[in-house]
């Protein structure tokens, strides 16, 4: 029960409902100006764990358990988990999830994680495939940091351009009934690979997959930035975002002040040093499923559009020299 709009935009006959959802983030996050819209804050960058990776880990069971019982529901309730981290072989994920015994479909998108398990969440549901689902993602600043750039330890400079990996997780649970926000269209983005090598410089790699996807979901649908109360992008942070805006003005299209990027809202980025911003899965996961879901329940918004981006690199890619494919997912979310 769905109409597709084009190649890559599918608006949903039957729209899924977020049922309920959860943040869980770490120090940064509650020195941030959306501290309070957390479920959980910890100062404890190891969550009471004995390595930065099960932290991971512990914070996706945080997020996954408050959000099942926000919703009364219990794992049995869910027909299928689809979830990522930034880690290699997704391991956060794999050994957070191990003991609750949902069936799992494991993503990576990088940075654009949430947005592709909402995106495929929703069309199990639309499609009658899944009565209840639950779509989750997070990222941790120091787990980051060892994979693909120097061990904290270190104590490296970071350039201008770079942002601040968040530790954060969100979850949301997704319903084909209910009377919660929905979603209500997707769009699948394509990889695209403008040549930028520098690993520092995340905004700069993904804003044009977020530009391309953006363009495909204004053109499938016959909407523009002013049809959205919020066009919230992922983890581009102020290079990126201003990247973005810039190829619109050159088509023509002015995004406005209700363009913005969760990689600008997480943090104080003057007050809290973060130079370009906040990247990472669980940035534009925690800002959805605690800030934007939150406000949109009490009545601030009734039509978001939320794009998170990802950076498909590896380390191995890095050190050979590779490009930085990336990509970028679309939903439309509407107040139910």
């Amino acid at each position: 029960m769905q109409k597709r709009l084009g190649r890559q935009t599918v608006a949903l006959e039957r729209p899924s409902v977020i049922l309920s959802h959860a943040a869980v983030g770490g120090k940064q996050e509650k020195e941030g100006p959306l501290a309070a819209y957390f479920d959980h804050l910890s100062t404890d960058s190891f969550f009471g764990e004995k390595t930065w990776e099960k932290a991971e880990s512990a914070m996706q069971k945080m997020a996954l358990s408050k959000a099942l019982e926000k919703a009364t529901l219990s794992p049995e309730d869910l027909d299928y988990i689809l979830a990522g981290d930034l880690l290699n072989q997704c391991i956060g994920t794999s050994f957070g999830l191990r003991d609750f015994g949902i069936p799992f479909y494991g993503l990576y998108g990088a940075c654009s994680t949430m947005g592709e398990s909402l995106a495929l969440g929703s069309l199990l549901i639309s499609g009658g495939f899944a009565q209840r689902l639950g779509a989750m993602t997070s990222s941790h600043f120091c787990t980051a940091e060892r994979q693909y750039r120097m061990p904290v330890p270190y104590g490296n400079q970071r350039t201008p351009t770079a942002q601040w990996t968040a530790t954060a997780s969100g979850c949301v649970i997704l319903g084909a009934e209910g009377g919660g926000p929905r979603i209500t269209a997707v769009t699948c983005g394509k990889i695209v690979d403008k040549g930028i090598t520098d690993p520092n410089n995340m905004g700069a790699a993904m804003a044009p997959a977020a530009y391309d996807t953006l363009s495909a979901h204004f053109a499938a649908t016959g909407t523009g930035p002013r049809d959205y109360d919020l066009v919230l992008t992922g983890d581009l942070g102020v290079l990126g975002h201003e990247i973005v805006a810039e190829l619109f003005s050159q088509d023509g299209v002015d995004m406005g002040e209700n363009y913005l990027d969760c990689g600008m809202l997480l943090y104080d980025i003057q007050k809290q040093d973060m130079h370009a911003g906040a990247s990472g899965c669980g940035c534009s996961a925690s800002v959805l499923c605690g800030y934007l879901l939150r406000e949109m329940e009490e009545g601030r918004w009734k039509k978001l559009l939320f794009a998170p981006t990802g950076a498909l690199l590896s380390p191995t890619s890095s050190f050979q020299g590779e490009s930085i494919p990336s990509i970028c997912h679309a939903v439309t979310i509407e107040k139910g």
